[in-house]
């Protein structure tokens, strides 16, 4: 009878031992339609390591933060830093940034014109209208010289922020992942390449203008929960992604509408 005690304790312990093990190497992540390649790659790389991945994928920029910080999923890749800091800061969520990824470069896009000279004057603009996509569409519309932003604008502000508009541009904001569709009716649309790609475009040959890719505050990053940023097997997945493997992959699937990003998330969250 003992002796069967004891098989039973060894067989309890060894099953709660296995369960145990699946629940550390098997990873959540929630990223976009865009990223998807790229991670299901990363998938593939990780097995090696001994780590399971499952995509999970969202079509909004706002489920995959709520999601994270509720614990149904154990990371997510799909959001810029400045978009990262705001949302957590106004959610009041307890989210930390662990690893980099890539800038993917915000472009206006148009089925009407070629140039940004040639929009006309009263002509409709489609910007995406979450606070930090939207700062940043400002920011490219005045580096096309297309209007004038406040002193100082840094990206935080809205439409309010615009001091001139010599062209008298019909500015309309939407959620980004609507601003793709908005070129069926509006001159021109700025759209994020992610949302670009979703809708057929080229994010490096059609835009009529291109932000450059050394905007710190728009590199992506991958993001965890705070109570949870320390688990090795995260930290696996952000040196696999940082890996050459990865980093050439990104250089060819995307042909310069991502950019890869390895440098440390301390440095570039300090800047």
């Amino acid at each position: 009878m003992k002796k069967l005690f004891t098989i039973l304790i060894l067989l309890l312990l060894f099953i709660t031992g296995c369960g145990s093990g699946n629940d550390e190497t098997t990873v959540k992540v929630g990223t976009t339609t865009a990223e998807t390649p790229t991670w299901e790659l990363v998938k593939k790389l990780a097995k090696e390591e001994g780590i399971n991945i499952e995509i999970i994928q969202f079509s909004d920029y706002v489920q995959p933060n709520i999601a994270l910080d509720n614990g149904e999923i154990d990371l997510n890749a799909f959001q810029t830093i400045s978009y990262f800091e705001s949302f957590i800061k106004e959610r009041d969520l307890n989210l930390s940034a662990i690893g980099t990824t890539a800038i993917w470069p915000m472009g206006i896009y148009s089925n009407e014109v070629k140039e940004v000279s040639e929009l006309e004057d009263g002509a409709q603009i489609i910007l995406p209208k979450e606070p930090t996509n939207l700062g940043r569409a400002l920011m490219l519309l005045q580096k096309a010289e297309l209007i004038t932003l406040e002193e100082g604008f840094n990206g935080s502000g809205g439409l309010d922020s615009i001091t001139k508009n010599p062209k008298n541009l019909d500015i309309v904001t939407v959620t980004a992942g609507q601003t793709a569709r908005g070129l069926q009716d509006a001159t021109a649309a700025i759209i994020n390449s992610d949302v670009a790609i979703a809708a057929g475009l080229n994010p490096t040959n059609d835009p009529i203008f291109r932000e450059d890719d050394q905007n710190v505050p728009y590199i992506n990053i991958i993001a965890a929960h705070t109570d949870r940023k320390d688990k090795e097997a995260f930290q696996k997945i952000v040196d696999i992604y940082h890996s050459e493997e990865v980093t050439s992959f990104i250089e060819e699937e995307y042909e310069g509408a991502a950019v890869p990003v390895i440098r440390p998330i301390d440095e570039v969250m300090g800047e």
